[in-house]
């Protein structure tokens, strides 16, 4: 079972539709990037000296080389390992020396990053850049068939931070990768062939999953010239291509809506948006709706379970008439076909419906566990279930609602942001004593990150000095955007800093 055998399929049923397109422009043919991958994998196995199981790691904004390599790392057999494009050096590095990618793939972009990162990644043998001879020499040569492999065998090391801000390798199979795609259809949607995808979202998250179920319908990977989400640009390229599905953070679905290019979406050139990563007001919810049309479906997951714990589906939204519409649209929908999902106790006991507890999960797409990281893996998968972290309850109905993150994690434009993994850098400066870092209700973001700051007796620090420290170490989008210097920090008998008394400060 190779995953990569979504696209052979592809290549034989749909062969002259387009697979792939640069914003307006057609790119390649299914037909054409079958034979591209075939021959790409060709030179990772012989040029670079690749084997089966190796990792391949790729920093890039989005761009059609990305799909081409992901195709290529699995048609030989190997595992991507996709990086964030907005992390810092020092973040890339870790998943470079961690996980013992052999390659990289860049964008220009990154390319000086990347270069930085390898310093401390030593078994990274070599860097390719898409837009060098190096990488396009890749389309010259023989195919190779497509590699043999166990639905065991590892495809995608996903990078997620944990409790204690370090980034943990969600390590994701074949098999994880094959049932996360059969459950879109059973759940989200069943594209028809010839319809299209805006990868405005990042391709290293949700949106590039997304890449999975549209490549197996014949669906075109559509991705902007741009190389982000620029709304104008967006719903220029949904009237472009037929029947379109976006993956965005509800951030981004809250900024096309506010838009006034949104007025400009042609009746029914918007067939789905899939929204996640983050909750999502009714009142925005509501307005969405109102502009939008019925095309709005959530879904809660997490990497380590991706996209796959429960959905809201676009039924569900347009029930208007229910007496609990309002309700549900704050929920996070019902359990996935493909999975189980409880609300227990600390001691895993199933909690009645209503009590508030910790959410766990069992099915087909849970990870196979952190990568080489036993004690975080017996934490988190216990007996087949994945224990989530996140806290919520379920109705009477069976909608799920999420009451807090016992993480403590900020959810920023969709992005996660660990507190600890801040708090650590700011603990660096001399003249701070200790820090809590929160986040704050954001109209735009969602939440923002603040950080409570204590100093030394007789020290002081200016938030310019701690920016500059934050922006040394970690991605700028993860760094403070308010300080607040203050005598002391709340906590309990045993010492824990409240960081919800810190919350109602604000």
């Amino acid at each position: 079972m190779n995953i990569a055998h979504l696209l052979l399929g592809s290549s034989q049923e749909f062969r002259d539709l387009p697979a792939l397109a640069r914003g307006a422009s057609p790119y390649l043919s299914y037909r054409d990037l079958w034979r591209k991958v075939a021959v790409m994998s060709t030179h990772l196995r012989v040029r670079f000296g690749l084997q089966p199981g190796d990792r391949v790691a790729f920093a890039m904004t989005n761009c059609v080389e990305s799909i081409e390599v992901m195709y290529a790392i699995w048609h030989a057999g190997l595992c991507a390992v996709p990086m964030n494009a907005k992390l810092h050096a020092k973040e890339m590095a870790f998943i470079l020396e961690n996980s013992g990618a052999r390659l990289c793939f860049v964008t220009p972009d990154l390319a000086g990053t990347i270069a930085e990162a390898a310093k401390d990644a030593p078994e990274l043998k070599e860097i390719v850049d898409t837009t060098t001879r190096a990488y396009t020499f890749m389309a010259v040569g023989d195919p190779s068939p497509i590699a043999d492999c166990e639905p065991t065998d590892l495809a995608w090391l996903f990078y997620t931070s944990g409790t204690t801000g370090r980034p943990k390798g969600a390590m994701l199979t074949h098999r994880n990768l094959l049932a996360m795609t059969l459950n879109y259809y059973a759940d989200v949607d069943r594209p028809p062939p010839g319809g299209s995808i805006v990868h405005a979202a990042p391709i290293s998250h949700g949106s590039g999953l997304w890449n999975f179920p549209m490549l197996a319908r014949g669906s075109v990977q559509v991705f902007p010239e741009s190389g982000k989400y620029e709304v104008p640009e967006t719903v220029e390229l949904m009237n472009r291509w037929p029947e379109c599905s976006i993956f965005l953070a509800p951030t981004m679905v809250k900024r096309l809506v506010e838009h006034g290019s949104a007025a400009d979406l042609r009746p029914g050139a918007l067939r789905l948006i899939t929204y996640g990563g983050a909750p999502m007001y009714v009142s925005d919810l509501k307005r969405a709706m109102e502009t939008l049309g019925n095309v709005l479906c959530q879904l809660y997951g997490q990497g380590e379970s991706p996209m796959t714990i429960t959905h809201l589906s676009r039924e569900f939204h347009a029930q208007k008439d229910h007496p609990r519409w309002e309700v549900r649209l704050a929920s996070a929908g019902i359990a996935d076909t493909c999975m189980e999902v409880r609300v227990v106790d600390e001691d895993g006991r199933q909690l009645p419906t209503g009590e508030v507890g910790e959410i766990i999960c069992k099915g087909d797409p849970v990870m196979a566990g952190y990568w080489n990281n036993p004690e975080a893996t017996a934490r988190s998968l216990r007996d087949g279930w994945l224990w989530t972290g996140d806290v919520g309850a379920f109705d009477e109905e069976g909608f799920l609602t999420l009451k807090d993150r016992s993480k403590d994690m900020i959810i920023s434009g969709g992005s996660n942001i660990y507190p600890r993994e801040i708090e650590d850098v700011l603990n660096l400066h001399p003249a701070v004593a200790e820090c809590s870092v929160v986040g704050r209700p954001h109209p735009e973001w969602g939440e923002d990150v603040v950080a409570f700051v204590v100093t030394r007796p007789g020290a002081s620090v200016a938030p310019a000095d701690l920016d500059r420290l934050c922006l040394d170490n970690i991605a700028r989008f993860k760094r403070p955007k308010d300080y607040k210097f203050v005598d002391a920090l709340p906590k309990n008998n045993y010492g824990k800093i409240l960081k919800t008394e810190l919350r109602s400060k604000l």
